[in-house]
């Protein structure tokens, strides 16, 4: 029995205090983000193109009324770039666009995520002091976690290991590696200690070391961890990339991209991640 108080899992409910932080989140990052050169857009909630993004199993699909299979959108980014470069093409030039929806997860999960993304934009540090700048308004510092992808995928072939032990962060299957260039990636954490690792590292993941540290080294935000072993799951994801975690929960992430030939970086952010932890925050400065 369903009850008419009840609500679908995975359905989002904000009331009162949550409801205010999520307007207010919202609020912020649109004007953050509007002072960065962006402009909003708002995609459909149906999509014929979602399956190139994300994981099929995630896809809540149906058929529209010719019977074409379409799906509740669940990534924002390539539909988003796809409706610019392809149908908004002519009648705009603006590159720097940004979002505030909800995307939707097979069976019933309710995601709502503000992202950005600068079409044809390489410098990804745009991007992490957008963040960074949200984050601070409401005076949180999560963790800030700088990889590479390419680096995981050039070890991959080079050793000939599968890349899902880096997907799944098998940190001791790594060690038993035994190579002294891989245990220092594998150990790594702070940008200071990429420089001794490009003395020893395969002249491939030196490429990749290089374009790490210069990131790293343009970023100020103080709570960093360069993690060169880190593998995203994300499809469209293959270079730089950043995560900002707080006690093990994901606040949001972005990278480098490329589609249709352009190279692209852009964001995420998990609004109810984040409104958790401004509240558990604030409850434990009180105690």
């Amino acid at each position: 029995m369903i009850y008419e108080h009840e609500i679908p899992q995975g359905g989002k409910l904000y009331f009162a205090r949550s409801a205010k932080l999520k307007r207010e989140i919202e609020a912020i990052a649109s004007d953050i983000l509007s002072k960065e050169g962006f402009e909003e857009i708002i995609t459909p909630f149906f999509s014929y193109h979602q399956h190139q993004s994300v994981d099929e199993k995630m896809l809540i699909r149906f058929s529209d009324a010719d019977n074409h299979i379409i799906s509740l959108r669940a990534d924002s980014t390539l539909d988003m770039v796809r409706i610019i470069s392809r149908r908004l093409g002519r009648a705009t030039k603006q590159k720097r666009w940004f979002y505030i929806q909800p995307v939707f997860h097979y069976p019933s999960t309710e995601i709502n995520q503000i992202g950005a993304e600068f079409i044809g934009g390489t410098d990804l540090k745009l991007c992490v002091d957008a963040v960074s700048g949200i984050f601070s308004h409401f005076d949180i510092a999560p963790l800030l976690y700088i990889s590479n992808v390419k680096i995981p995928k050039i070890i991959s072939k080079l050793l000939n290991i599968p890349l899902e032990i880096f997907a799944n962060g098998q940190l001791e299957d790594i060690l038993n590696i035994n190579e002294d260039w891989l245990i220092k990636l594998a150990t790594m954490q702070k940008a200071e200690e990429i420089e001794a690792a490009l003395d020893i590292s395969p002249k491939p993941i030196r490429e990749e070391l290089l374009k790490l540290k210069s990131l790293a080294d343009k970023i100020s935000y103080q709570n960093m961890v360069i993690a060169p072993l880190f593998y995203s799951k994300m499809r469209y994801y293959d270079a730089l990339f950043f995560s900002f975690i707080d006690k093990n929960e994901v606040l949001g992430s972005g990278g480098a991209y490329r589609f249709e030939g352009q190279e692209s970086v852009g964001f995420g952010l998990y609004t109810d991640a984040i409104i958790e932890t401004i509240i558990k925050t604030k409850e434990e400065k009180v105690k």
